[in-house]
């Protein structure tokens, strides 16, 4: 398998940050040491600043591991303006999977929410890895099937369910099940202090409509009262308030489209 030039190599003094980053991920999780450095020689850093968004048709031919800050993978439709926000990944999230799967241009656009590390390789390279190394491809089944599944969520809950369902349901996957030590408290991860207004879009609602469901969660002390920073009270309510949909009596609600 070619190299690319210009990579890194093991004298590089940032070379064992790179691999001990690269081990955590749960894409190379208990992939060999020797194999863990044969792939780390593929990759190369990158850096993106806040606010930076990516061009859909560079992901076509490089694959990006994330080692520290966040992206929001979003779906941008061209003729209104209007988009929607698919993921929001972190250290040791991989993007795009799907271009990376079928090498055509996937219609979603990274967009750095803070200051970013990376590492790249091509993604012909890391097709490859799919067939050589059995230890990398049995890892990335479970992934790629996690994104499936978030995408399968999202679908069913814009489809099924009201506003503030949607919203529970969101803050419900990002909550961490253990409790913050010495506090009755659950912190929430990669979306614990978005805007109301970037949780609009990963819910399709509104601004408002978040900022007075948010409200009504901190009032029920379901979520923590501070205004900018998602922390979870009371996690079995909020499990209640995510199912709540399902218990609607569908004769007395309106239809989910509509209602906010």
């Amino acid at each position: 398998m070619d190299k690319e030039p210009d990579l890194m190599n093991n004298n590089s003094p940032l070379y064992l940050h790179y691999k001990s980053q690269l081990a955590k991920s749960p894409l190379f999780q208990g992939v060999s040491n020797e194999l863990m450095e044969d792939m780390l020689d593929c990759f190369r850093p990158i850096a993106w600043r806040k606010g930076v968004t990516i061009e859909p048709s560079v992901l076509v031919d490089r694959f990006h591991l994330i080692l520290s800050g966040r992206v929001k993978m979003e779906h941008i439709d061209a003729a209104t303006g209007n988009w929607v926000t698919l993921f929001v990944l972190g250290p040791g999230d991989g993007f795009d999977v799907i271009a990376l799967l079928d090498g055509k241009k996937h219609e979603v656009t990274p967009v750095a929410i803070e200051d970013l590390q990376l590492l790249g390789a091509s993604t012909e390279t890391v097709r490859e890895w799919l067939s050589l190394y059995p230890a990398f491809n049995k890892n990335f089944l479970p992934y790629l099937g996690e994104r499936m599944r978030e995408m399968e969520n999202l679908v069913a809950d814009l489809g099924l369910k009201d506003t503030i369902t949607r919203l529970a349901h969101l803050i419900l996957r990002h909550t961490i099940s253990d409790p913050l030590p010495d506090k009755e408290a659950y912190p929430v991860k990669l979306i614990h202090d978005l805007t109301n207004e970037s949780l609009a879009h990963m819910i399709g609602s509104t601004r408002q409509a978040v900022n007075r469901h948010l409200q009504e969660l901190r009032k029920k002390g379901i979520l923590d009262k501070h205004p900018r920073h998602l922390i979870v009270r009371e996690l079995e309510a909020l499990k209640k308030q995510a199912d709540l949909f399902l218990y609607h009596n569908p004769k007395h609600e309106p239809s989910s489209s509509h209602k906010l």
